[in-house]
């Protein structure tokens, strides 16, 4: 999947969450942050408008994880 720089602007107690839960699972704060945006797109019933085919895949295969993760955790 493309990146693309952003900048983000998070209150202390929000950044502190991302970076102990990004260094607990071992990814980069970047990185957490995506896929937590994903997790929550998806469980607030977000659905993307026709996707490029590249970019479809990677998305499915995400949202499909993101939902497996949001069932296991109840």
């Amino acid at each position: 999947m493309a990146t693309r720089k952003v900048t983000l602007s998070l209150d202390s107690g929000a950044l502190e969450f991302a970076e102990r839960a990004a260094k607990a699972h071992g990814i980069s704060v970047s990185s957490w942050l995506s896929k937590a945006a994903r997790r929550e797109a998806v469980r607030t019933g977000y659905t993307p408008q026709k996707p490029e085919p590249a970019v479809a895949e990677s998305d499915e295969a995400e949202r499909s994880a993101a939902e497996k993760d949001l069932r296991a955790q109840g």
